[in-house]
């Protein structure tokens, strides 16, 4: 088994911080879902302004809204307008890993989402999505 990355939103721009909120990362769930991140998940949180390194849970944003909001603790790690990249990661088996890709999701300043890659693309993940929605 290999710890790989599910998926990634790069370069997204905090636009909200508040250190008296139970901690945790608010995210547009338009930016989630294109990311398939689910509320409560565990992420990784890197702010490329100052290298800060994090990891916390996701609450699910307003859809549309460009939020990346910083909760609690984590939000001494970052400053509003910072450019954090937000990823995720599963464990697939080794013969999996080899030929696994990542939803990408890049985003504009106002964290848009400008261009994707590996979403829907057919792999493992969205087959076994889709067979569990199913149940």
């Amino acid at each position: 088994m290999r710890t790989m990355l599910r998926s990634k939103i790069h370069r997204a721009t905090v636009t909200d911080t508040n250190v008296d909120y139970e901690g945790s990362i608010t995210i547009d769930r338009d930016l989630m879902e294109a990311a398939d991140i689910l509320p409560y998940e565990l992420v990784h949180v890197l702010n490329i302004n100052n290298g800060a390194r994090f990891q916390t849970y996701v609450i699910e944003g307003e859809a549309g809204s460009g939020v990346i909001g910083l909760n609690g603790a984590a939000a001494r790690l970052v400053c509003k307008g910072d450019l954090v990249i937000i990823l995720s990661y599963c464990t697939v088996p080794e013969e999996d890993a080899r030929h696994f890709e990542p939803r990408l999701v890049y985003v504009d300043a106002n964290n848009r989402i400008v261009r994707r890659k590996g979403c829907g693309d057919g792999g493992w993940v969205d087959a076994l999505t889709e067979s569990l929605r199913d149940l």
